[in-house]
């Protein structure tokens, strides 16, 4: 069987694998891009059905093209999100291969490069890319028994209100998505318990700007590593109707119900952590000091802002927040259904190579693996707070396009002096 020989081979066309191809185009480096489904595959069927981009359109985009058709301000939907991403690839004519599966990578033995097994055959390439980011697999706790009479979904599987049947529901997980799905719920007139744990909670908007406009001009979409204790919070943020600030209040007045951190479950009831009462004053204390920062960058630049007072304004505790549920009997509270909006994992089990830690997690200076050859891009923290986003992928691609192209410049260097050295 003939083998296929690439000298950049990048896996996943995600929006971290076309912003790759963007840049290995632009310094001249051949390649190929593999992808298992379709372009920008997980926008279109692991999103429920009226996800929006938590980003304004001006901002949550590559730098070469805007969103199609769409106001600045207003938050694209997913399937828009998708359809920009194929748009991009064939505007710059990305090579990309869609239903090709990559099922195994090992590094040559004597020699240097790759063996890369697919589903359409062997490829050797002299550097692989992981693009397939950090949203792989869903995180699914088993807290739950199966034959506990419930329907259990993972965030991913949640598509709208009629999948799931009538009763209340329990949704874990109180991040981005989380808090907008159950929403939703509450707003097509389910009664949803929302276990909410440690989080921050921007404002959407602030003084006339949109929050990332702020974590752009406060230095903060910069920050090159989390703060102490903040690895694992989420960011309650919504770009629903509008693009909202989430206000776990506001969301109690609605008829939704809060509880803590989910603990465990036994014969029937689920417990929670007395913690939501901190929970809350944490997100509260996140949203007061993001406030004060965006109030001191206007006053040192004297930049005419209006004022927002009403952004301060916190209203008193609900009873469910004043006096939490720690225990509750899901069948007596009719309960039938829970959603897990408990995040996801990566699966790098495809790549046999020495680029892993004992817990799995790569290796990597900036997406530079310590495996030579090896990159790893759309890694949350890849290179600072913004790597994940959009057009932070787009940044640290260009990064590893440059040390690939560099790298290829070594060798040709390498391949002439030798040429010569034969002649001689």
């Amino acid at each position: 069987m003939s083998v296929e020989k690439v000298d950049t081979l990048i896996v996943g066309a995600g929006q971290a694998g076309v912003a790759m191809s963007e840049h290995l185009s632009k310094c001249g480096v051949p390649h190929l891009v593999l992808e298992r489904h379709r372009i920008a595959e997980r926008w279109r069927s692991e999103r429920w059905d009226s996800l929006v981009a938590n980003g304004p359109a001006w901002h949550d985009r590559f730098p070469g093209m805007e969103f199609p058709g769409a106001y600045p301000d207003a938050f694209v939907g997913k399937e828009k999100v998708a359809d920009y991403f194929v748009a991009y690839a064939e505007m710059i004519a990305a090579p990309i291969r869609c239903g090709v599966e990559v099922k195994e990578v090992r590094k040559n033995v004597g020699r240097p490069g790759f063996h890369v097994e697919t589903s359409h055959g062997v490829i050797e390439a002299s550097n692989v890319v992981a693009a397939t980011g950090p949203f792989q697999h869903s995180i699914f706790p088993k807290l739950v028994p199966e034959d506990a009479g419930l329907l259990q979904i993972h965030s991913s599987a949640y598509r709208n209100p009629d999948q799931l049947p009538g009763g209340a529901v329990l949704v874990v997980g109180a991040g981005s998505s989380g808090v907008q799905i159950a929403d939703e719920l509450v707003r097509a007139g389910k009664r949803v318990y929302l276990s909410v744990g440690p989080h921050d909670r921007p404002p959407r908007a602030y003084r006339g700007r949109d929050f990332c406009w702020w974590l752009g001009v406060l230095g903060k979409w910069d920050a090159e590593t989390p703060g102490p204790g903040t690895e694992h919070v989420t960011i309650a943020v919504s770009g629903a109707r509008g693009g909202e600030t989430i206000d776990f209040r506001r969301l109690a007045a609605q008829g939704m119900t809060l509880v803590g951190r989910t603990e465990a479950y036994t014969d029937g009831v689920m417990t929670f952590a007395a913690d939501l009462g901190q929970n809350i004053a944490r997100g509260d204390a996140n949203l007061m000091s993001l406030l004060d920062e965006a109030d001191a960058y206007v006053a040192r630049n004297g930049i005419d802002l209006p004022e927002e007072p009403e952004a301060r304004k916190l209203d008193p505790d609900p009873e469910c927040v004043a006096n939490p549920i720690l225990a509750l009997n899901l069948a007596e509270a009719g309960i039938t259904s829970i959603i897990w909006a408990t995040g996801y994992t990566v699966d790098y089990s495809w790549l046999k190579v020495d680029a892993f830690d004992e817990k799995g997690r790569p290796k990597h200076q900036r997406g530079v693996s310590v495996e030579p050859g090896i990159y790893f891009l759309g890694l949350p923290w890849q290179s600072r707070r913004g790597s994940s986003f959009i057009w932070g992928v787009w940044h640290d691609a260009k990064h590893l396009a440059d040390r690939i192209s560099t790298q290829r410049k070594y060798l040709v260097y390498h391949a002439a002096a030798k040429s010569e050295t034969e002649v001689a």
